[in-house]
């Protein structure tokens, strides 16, 4: 007992005690350091060490080019109009691109409101009437004139808390941070946009290439039938001969249901892009080649996919926001400082209401001082650095998925023109193979079987090389999305007049330097320029 009165007459050592307890515990920011910090509390934010290689494992391949692409329309090397224009519309009208943009506005608010926290946090306008009866046994009601009487009242609250410890500049670096990655978001969606359009676009390609080549070896395999039945007729050669050409040309005629269900399925998923309901692409695509693939890629080095790649800057961004809240976290530790504040106008008569004397006012500071909750606030505080960690991990291993995916697009590039060129040497092979063999089938030299077997093996061949071709443009697809490229088509917009709306959400050492060398339209009016011309849903 008596060191509890100890206490309470030393309020100065009581607070040193809960004071040093802290600083004590790991859990409060030296002096220096908050004075470092313009006056927050909590670690600032250094942005972490990349696991990135120094160069690519195809380094010396003469189709990687360590210059960065400076064109950001990479799919325009394909040299297909139509492509680039199916682009452009799913650029304007993809659902799925709205709804990451309308996301970037509503942490663009979320941003704002964080900022609003700086001013008076909480101000209302109270207007009313009470009757009041006062009871007798209240010690000062024989004072009073009468016992029931009425109040009008009218006036303004205020309370404002100092930013003493930076608990709402830490919650303004949160919000800075989720704004930027939302933005980050809104751009990997896009790069995902533009990637698959051009891998369905292939995928169309690639199924009416097969079609058309299959369709092209019917017919030939009916000309070769032709032949078998006019030598069985005259006598040359047995029945069977006629039976193996008719088998040839039904199992080739089979392989056309699934390719043109291949046409169908990726014109399917282009009108899903587009923001359109399925319907039949064939006129508005036409009958092209499978696209080609420029001979080079420039790539740049491995650490420009921190740079460049949305999904990395995305997951830097969390990990810069989740820091802050370390900050908010530990301003809890610290007692908070207060005014409040009111103004109004009390009268027991509305007839003298709005009249000078009427007028009331308080003004008054307020501590609040968390001492008894340590236990908590300090868990509080690990549990924000745990998740600071957890980013952290999760951040390092999107950037070795990063250089994973790019070494995997570039390698798919190198070796699938590779893999066309000596298919196509296999495709000019078979088909001599099948003119001499049906030569000499007329000649009588050789049964049918032969023709048969080569004839076989020659459409397989075609639909290989048919493959390799699609497979030589998904590359290149895969690997500029792998290296981040694409995005940047939504910075060609024209300038708009409302783009000065903006701040820009930066906080001074809460960002990484490069952060801001990436130019984005930050502003309201953009994004409600990009939807303007959206169709409704």
């Amino acid at each position: 007992m008596n060191r509890w009165l100890f206490l309470r007459k030393n309020k100065k050592y009581w607070a040193g005690m809960m004071l040093g307890s802290c600083l004590a515990s790991g859990g409060c920011t030296h002096p220096r350091e908050y004075w470092r910090n313009k006056m927050k509390v909590g670690p600032q934010y250094e942005r972490p060490i990349e696991l990135v290689s120094n160069e690519w494992i195809d380094e010396g391949s003469p189709k990687v080019q360590s210059k960065l692409k400076q064109d950001v329309r990479w799919w325009e090397e394909f040299d297909d109009p139509i492509l680039a224009s199916l682009i452009d519309s799913a650029y304007l009208e993809n659902y799925k691109l709205k709804d990451a943009g309308f996301r970037v506005l509503a942490a663009r608010a979320t941003y704002n409101v964080k900022v609003g926290q700086l001013l008076p946090q909480s101000q209302t306008w109270d207007t009313g009437y009470d009757r009041l009866n006062i009871s007798p046994n209240v010690g000062f009601a024989t004072l009073l004139p009468q016992k029931a009487f009425s109040l009008w009242s009218t006036g303004f609250n205020l309370t404002w808390e100092f930013d003493v410890w930076g608990k709402f500049r830490r919650n303004i670096e949160t919000a800075s941070g989720q704004y930027q990655a939302s933005v980050e978001d809104y751009d990997g969606v896009l790069l995902t946009l533009i990637s698959d359009l051009a891998n369905f676009y292939i995928d169309y390609r690639t199924g009416q290439a097969q079609v058309a080549s299959i369709k092209k070896y019917v017919e030939i395999m009916r000309g070769s039938l032709q032949i078998a039945e006019e030598r069985f007729k005259g006598g040359a050669t047995s029945e069977v001969d006629v039976e193996q050409a008719k088998l040839n040309l039904a199992q080739t005629q089979a392989q056309l249901p699934p390719n043109e269900e291949r046409v169908r399925k990726a014109g399917n998923a282009i009108c899903v892009l587009l923001g359109i309901p399925p319907e039949d692409l064939a006129k508005r695509l036409g009958e092209k080649p499978i696209p080609t693939p420029p001979k080079e890629a420039k790539v740049g080095i491995p650490a420009d996919l921190v740079r460049r790649r949305p999904d990395v800057r995305k997951a830097e961004r969390e990990l810069a926001a989740q820091c802050a809240q370390i900050g908010v976290a530990e301003a809890e530790l610290y007692p908070s400082f207060a005014v409040n504040g009111y103004l109004g106008l009390w009268s027991s008569e509305i007839d003298s209401w709005f009249t000078p004397n009427s007028f009331f006012g308080r003004v008054g500071p307020a501590v609040d001082w968390k001492i008894l909750n340590y236990g908590r606030l300090l868990n509080n505080i690990r549990v924000q650095d745990a998740k600071f960690q957890s980013l952290g991990a999760a951040y390092q291993q999107t950037v070795l998925n990063a250089g994973r995916e790019a070494e995997d697009g570039m390698i798919e590039y190198i070796k699938a023109e590779e893999a066309a060129l000596l298919q196509a040497k296999a495709v000019e092979a078979a088909n001599k193979s099948v003119a001499l063999a049906k030569i000499q089938y007329i000649e009588g030299s050789v049964d049918f079987n032969r023709v048969y077997v080569l004839e076989r093996e020659a459409i397989q061949e075609i639909i290989k090389l048919n493959d390799n071709l699609g497979s030589y443009a998904h590359g290149i697809v895969h690997l500029y999305k792998a290296i981040g490229g694409g995005w940047e088509m939504r910075l060609q917009e024209p300038a708009l007049s409302d783009m000065e709306n903006r701040p820009s959400p930066r906080e001074q050492g809460g960002n990484p330097d490069d952060y801001d060398s990436k130019p984005r339209p930050e502003g309201f009016g953009y994004w409600k320029e990009v939807f303007k011309g959206h169709k409704p849903p």
